[in-house]
């Protein structure tokens, strides 16, 4: 029996944003007190003109740190996805943990493959998450909107075939403020070289969307 290949890790585009202010003051001297019009001359305000200068603002983020992605998924939903699979979960190494956190599930029982993943990706701010979902989105042609899902949601699913063998695998990216969640949901039959409807895994990955985005919004 030849092995499925995995699909890859997630990669992660941080766009960082940063806010600079600039301030400056200003110095001036009246005219001589010695003429007639220096007493009608108000002495120029340096204070008000200091107060004035741009101030330095913080960007809001509504998520500071990507939750544990192990935990996102109810275990009911895991071993229904992923039937055979442990609920527990690996989570995947990743190189800045409160920014990106990615966990997988996959188990063959009898002849059926299936494999998910839950990827977190927290950004420096909304912008930088929504250039990130449209460049993601832009990547990933034929599949549509998701409605009621974060601010906004894209679902995708994809039949591949490999030496005779299926391989159906479904795509649900959501933006919720600065904040990405990723879902990978594939599956195949090793037994009947088919795969698994594209209606049964774009359901399964849009299942695990929604508790991950909740999980988020919890967290």
């Amino acid at each position: 029996m030849r092995p499925l290949p995995l699909p890859l890790a997630l990669t992660a585009r941080l766009a960082p944003v940063a806010v600079l202010a600039t301030a400056g003051w200003a110095l001036s001297s009246g005219p001589d007190p010695t003429t007639p019009a220096a007493k009608d001359e108000t002495p120029p305000d340096t204070v008000h003109r200091s107060a004035s200068a741009p101030a330095t603002e913080a960007v809001t983020k509504t998520y500071a740190t990507a939750p544990a992605p192990c935990e996102s998924l109810a275990g009911k939903t895991v071993t229904s996805l992923v039937p055979g699979a442990k609920a527990a979960g690996k989570e995947i190494p990743s190189t800045d943990t409160a920014v990106r956190r990615t966990c997988s599930w996959n188990a063959l029982k009898g002849y059926d493959y299936r494999w998910l993943d839950v990827s977190f990706e927290v950004m420096a701010s909304d912008e930088a998450a929504l250039k990130s979902y449209k460049e993601r989105v832009a990547d990933r042609s034929g599949g549509g909107e998701v409605p009621g899902l974060g601010d906004a949601a894209y679902s995708v699913v994809n039949l591949t075939t490999e030496d005779g063998q299926q391989t159906r695998e479904g795509t649900v990216l959501v933006r919720a403020a600065n904040a990405l969640v990723m879902i990978t949901y594939n599956g195949s039959d090793f037994e009947s070289k088919k795969a698994p409807s594209s209606e049964t895994v774009n359901k399964g990955a849009i299942k695990a969307a929604k508790e991950a985005v909740a999980a988020l919004e919890e967290g």
